[in-house]
């Protein structure tokens, strides 16, 4: 009898496999983490092995670690940090240079050059996305042209390329795997959201030769077998974080909304079978389905700095000793006595898209100390988060009646409840942490019948804490107002350099 679902969560610090019962309660955890390379300012980097060995030694610990026979297990799920890229060669199975990651910047300058030449608007109506260093095009372009001799194998279809799902399925299939899904092929900037395939302009735009790219498959599908302690498991979902994360919350219907408050937050929404050209600098994207179901979207908004002005506050300014202790400072006064933060190290994601604007304290007295500051560094995280849902129901018009929140700093209560004040809207955590990786475990489950329903999912996602607004509408406008002052202090800070 088939009784649990193996879970690998490939993030971008470290590498973690779960894995789940029949009510989605992880019944063993294993994670490690991984280097990070810095070659030079701005460039972030992986080593694809390491990546792998890691993954490889959690998987195989979390099944000893449970006791259990793998015969077990129905099938396997992968969830995986998204843009990051890997070029090997298929014969030998190394890579021709170090996984060259979502976060690096190194390629900005050849973007810039892309939109002068006018590329802007053919990527984004066929893509989704923003011409942005941050996906994997430029990225591919950049190992093609930079590593000797890797152009000439390119050409002659020794190499290929993947997303690390990708890479990670190709290894533990042994080379014979060589796939995607949707939801990772959508934040490559060569997909094709709407024909869903591989657009042939684009890749002679890169330079990119289509054999080195997977075929592309929804996010629930079996992508065939791969060895665990000597069985042959199914690999039965894969899924950019992101999206699996809003999998997880259960937003399987239009105009349902997740928000993840980690470093940065990660706010999507399911938009259904449309894909909306946003008029408000969000981003368009492919949500996880199954196999034979119709494809459905998701529109993204991203805030840069999100749980990251929290370890500001305790890391560089020495105000806080650990994160936690934010919401009891936060909770020790009535309000931020006019003090605003605008958290904008490294620049303004959406709406504003403005990235020269800097950090910024605004409204400071004599009587400003540590605990306004702290409680408005809090408030930010919300500031910004409501931007996006301002910016989504512009885009699409849908009232927006709940956000689900996952995520490290979901479980600031202070943040939460400031949440649900300025954006006037129902915030629900879940009882379980796990969004990210239970999206791709209950895709497998799902694909493979080991979860019966959508329906049946949503029962396993009962409980958890509730926050509604407990704010007038005149204070809250009040309060919105003096965030888009302190935004624009940010903004005109920077341009008078």
């Amino acid at each position: 009898m088939k009784k649990y679902i193996l879970t690998l969560d490939e993030g971008t610090t470290s590498a973690r496999a779960i894995i789940f019962d029949k009510s989605a309660t992880p019944i063993s955890t294993t994670q490690y983490e991984f280097t990070q390379i810095y070659p030079q300012p701005s460039f972030v980097e992986h080593d694809p092995l390491e990546i792998y060995t890691r993954q490889y030694t959690a998987l195989t610990e979390a099944v000893i670690k449970a006791e259990i026979d793998p015969k077990e297990i129905a099938a396997i799920g992968i969830t995986n940090q998204r843009e990051t890229t890997v070029v090997w060669n298929k014969i030998t199975g190394e890579p021709v240079y170090n996984a060259i990651v979502w976060q690096c910047r190194r390629t900005t300058e050849f973007c810039e050059a892309l939109k002068k030449a006018g590329y802007d608007e053919y990527i984004s109506k066929t893509t989704g996305l923003k011409i942005d260093a941050y996906f994997s095009a430029t990225k591919i372009h950049w190992i093609l042209n930079n590593v000797e001799g890797a152009k000439e194998k390119a050409l002659k279809g020794e190499l290929l390329f993947g997303t690390i799902d990708t890479w990670l399925l190709w290894k533990l299939s042994g080379g014979k795997i060589h796939a995607t899904d949707y939801t990772n092929a959508a934040r490559t900037m060569l997909f094709d959201i709407h024909k869903l395939c591989w657009d042939k302009k684009l890749l002679e735009l890169f330079g990119i030769p289509e054999s080195m790219l997977p075929e592309v498959f929804p996010s629930g599908n079996n992508f065939g077998n791969v060895s665990v302690l000597g069985e042959e498991i199914p690999v039965c979902s894969i899924a950019g974080d992101q999206q699996s994360a809003l999998f997880g919350q259960g937003c399987f219907k239009s105009g349902e909304i997740k928000n993840t408050y980690g470093t940065g937050c990660f706010l999507l929404m399911n938009t259904g079978e449309e894909a909306f050209d946003s008029k408000n600098g969000l981003l368009s994207t492919l949500a996880c389905t199954l196999s034979g179901e119709k494809p459905q979207y998701a529109l993204e908004g991203s805030v840069f700095v999100g749980g990251a002005v929290i370890q500001w506050l305790r890391d560089e300014l020495g105000l806080i000793k650990s994160a936690p202790e934010s919401e009891k400072f936060a909770t020790s006064i009535e309000d931020n006595k006019g003090v605003y933060i605008v958290p904008a190290f490294a620049g303004l994601g959406a709406p504003y898209w403005d990235m020269r604007a800097r950090g910024t304290i605004c409204g400071l007295t004599r009587g400003s100390g540590k605990k306004e500051i702290i409680r408005s560094a809090l408030e930010a995280i919300a500031y910004q988060s409501a931007d996006l849902l301002s910016a989504m129901k512009a885009d699409t018009g849908i009232d927006l009646k709940s956000l689900k929140a996952d995520g490290g700093a979901s479980k600031n209560r202070f943040l939460m409840q400031f949440q649900a004040d300025i954006a006037d809207i129902e915030v629900a955590c879940p009882a379980s942490p796990e969004a990210t990786a239970l999206g791709a475990a209950f895709l497998a489950g799902l694909t493979v019948g080991f979860f019966k329903d959508r329906s049946a999912i949503k029962e396993l996602l009962s409980g958890g804490e509730r926050y509604f607004s407990q704010i007038d509408a005149s204070k809250r406008d009040k309060l919105l107002s003096g965030w888009q002052k302190a935004v624009k202090a940010a903004q005109i800070f920077n341009s008078q350099e």
